[in-house]
């Protein structure tokens, strides 16, 4: 965990990945996609289909003195994320990070949540790599396989979007490495747990890779 002097309330972000448009799904779907990405007797701390290594499944822990319940932070080294509890403890799950050069460590705000959200790929992504995002320029529909998964939330600097989420991804096998465009991807099942905890306002703390202050 990190200490309060490794925070710095001020960073300005570079847009990033992952332009969302308003949900095209009708909550009577949310209830059956849960489902489907549910593993049947799932328990949070121990149920592992996807193959992770142990240490990235859910885990309490102990919080540092001094951080303030609700928050999260992002180890980008170890590849965890933190959600401080009121006790004391810290519920910690193992993620994703952007790659090659697209994570943006910084302070945000969660001003937006979303269950099951639209995602379109933002321009710079289309023009990056053309072959893999051009064909959702007009947009890809909320579902199992969309790219935000079952859940996102959205990090923005003052009243600015800066399209980087924290989501869900249809690509599990992906956590504790670096692989988005820039986003923190966790197991769908996982952030569907964290969502429901999370309040918009929270202060959201990503760290740099190579650790230190931010």
């Amino acid at each position: 965990m990190f200490t309060r002097r490794q925070m710095i309330a001020s960073l300005a972000v570079l847009a990033a990945p992952a332009l969302v448009r308003p949900a095209m799904a009708a909550p009577s779907e949310w209830d059956a996609w849960d489902a489907q990405i549910t593993p049947a007797n799932f328990d949070l701390g121990s149920t592992n289909p996807w193959g992770l290594h142990p240490r990235l499944l859910p885990t309490r822990v102990q919080a540092n003195p001094g951080l303030t319940p609700g928050d999260i932070h992002v180890d980008a080294v170890a590849r965890y994320l933190y959600h401080i509890q009121a006790d004391g403890s810290a519920m910690r799950y193992g993620v994703a990070i952007g790659r090659d050069g697209l994570y943006e460590p910084g302070v945000y705000t969660i001003r937006r949540k979303a269950k099951w959200p639209a995602w379109r790929p933002t321009d710079a992504m289309i023009a990056r790599e053309p072959d893999v995002y051009s064909q959702w320029e007009d947009g890809m529909p909320p579902g199992p396989d969309n790219a935000l998964g079952s859940r996102a939330l959205y990090l923005y600097v003052g009243s600015r979007d800066t399209y980087l989420r924290i989501h869900g991804t249809p690509a599990p096998r992906s956590i504790g490495t670096r692989a988005s465009s820039g986003c923190v991807r966790m197991v769908m099942a996982h952030i569907n747990a964290l969502y429901d905890q999370v309040d918009t306002g929270v202060t959201a703390y990503l760290y740099p890779t190579k650790g230190g202050r931010l």
